[in-house]
């Protein structure tokens, strides 16, 4: 008979390598909350104890016109959580909250807002511009007042390319407010030049193929 893969623990969850035998897993356990602290992670393994490196908190930016952008920033939010960290997630401009990653965050609780009425091509403009501005309005107060360690702005950009939100102003505001250790993501198509000089790490995603130029509609799980 073959073992179950994974295994659960009271303590943390253990899961078996490929190659080894059944019965022998590598334990992955949850860190005590003792172990963890902002600005960096205490290990009291071994001899003496080692602290890494303050955090520094990074703007991050998802671009281009490829899928994965939100994708990519759910997956480090995942990270981040995993890692105890505070993590919310403020959506702009999607209006579903039955999406597959607005269901995972509602199973594990992590926060999640979705303050949109829908993509940018459809629906009423002028609504689309008043959600977006009291959207950034929330983020300000979480972003300067909400103690987190992680915030993802996904599909932000599109208030800055529709002008609905100035970029320099919003640049000029998270300059003199963003908290130094906190990691922020913004997600979307058409980031600003300005916005692009601003953070520290930007990907731009590139489309090769994609299925729906074959007639494939969205696929669950892969799409929303």
């Amino acid at each position: 008979m073959v073992a179950n893969p994974v295994e659960q623990e009271s303590t943390g969850f253990s899961i078996r390598r490929l190659g080894r035998p059944a019965g022998q897993v590598a334990n992955f356990a949850i860190p005590h909350p003792a172990r963890l602290h902002r600005g960096g992670i205490v290990s009291t393994e071994g001899a003496a104890q080692h602290t890494r490196p303050a955090r520094r908190g990074l703007v991050i930016v998802n671009t281009g016109s490829g899928k994965g952008k939100t994708t990519a920033a759910l997956g480090l939010a995942l990270r981040a959580w995993g890692r105890g960290m505070h993590v919310c997630v403020i959506q702009f401009i999607k209006g579903a909250d039955r999406t597959g990653e607005a269901l995972a965050a509602r199973r594990i609780g992590l926060e999640w807002h979705v303050t949109g009425n829908g993509f940018t091509w459809s629906g009423d403009k002028a609504e689309q511009e008043r959600l977006a501005v009291s959207a950034w309005a929330e983020a300000c107060e979480k972003i300067e007042h909400g103690g987190y360690d992680v915030i993802i702005l996904d599909e932000f950009t599109y208030a800055l390319e529709y002008e609905w939100l100035k970029t320099a102003d919003v640049i000029s505001w998270l300059r003199s407010h963003k908290p130094p250790n906190m990691h922020l993501v913004i997600t979307g198509r058409g980031a600003p030049a300005d916005l692009v000089d601003y953070a520290d790490l930007v990907t731009e995603m590139t489309e090769v193929k994609h299925p729906y130029r074959n007639g494939i509609p969205g696929q669950p799980g892969i799409e929303y």
